[in-house]
């Protein structure tokens, strides 16, 4: 578990910077909209992407899975549509995240920990943090 929390272990966001007329230089990043709901057939939270350009526009498809690490874009990380907006963002196919989440509670419990119901949600965002590591 303390590997997890080791931020360096993470890619950090692709960050464009620009000097100002005093010779400051800005960083300006990529942010994302993340909406978790809930998946019935697989019983298990899916997560949902919607990404923003570092002027605040919305990012197209391709720009989005360029965030995305490649063993997962177009594979596990798919676009769709949102099941309360229908607007198409990209989605962490959910298939696989209760026996994701089953190997990380087992490696707690092997290493003397106890896992605790209010941390899942952490936990859960840092295994997402692997599939989309500027996140």
């Amino acid at each position: 578990m303390d590997d997890l929390d080791d931020d360096n272990l993470f890619a950090q966001p692709v960050a464009k910077e620009e000097e100002k007329k005093n010779g400051d230089m800005i960083r300006k990043v990529r942010k994302y909209d993340l909406s978790i709901t809930y998946d019935f057939y697989t019983q298990t939270p899916r997560l949902w992407l919607t990404g923003f350009s570092e002027e605040g526009q919305p990012l197209s498809q391709n720009e989005i899975f360029e965030d995305i690490a490649a063993d997962y874009a177009k594979k596990t990380v798919t676009m769709e549509s949102h099941p309360h907006t229908g607007v198409k963002q990209a989605s962490i196919h959910p298939c696989n995240h209760a026996k994701v989440m089953k190997t990380i509670i087992d490696t707690i419990i092997a290493n003397g920990g106890e896992p605790q119901v209010t941390q899942c949600l952490f936990v859960f965002l840092k295994f997402i943090s692997s599939v989309v590591p500027t996140i």
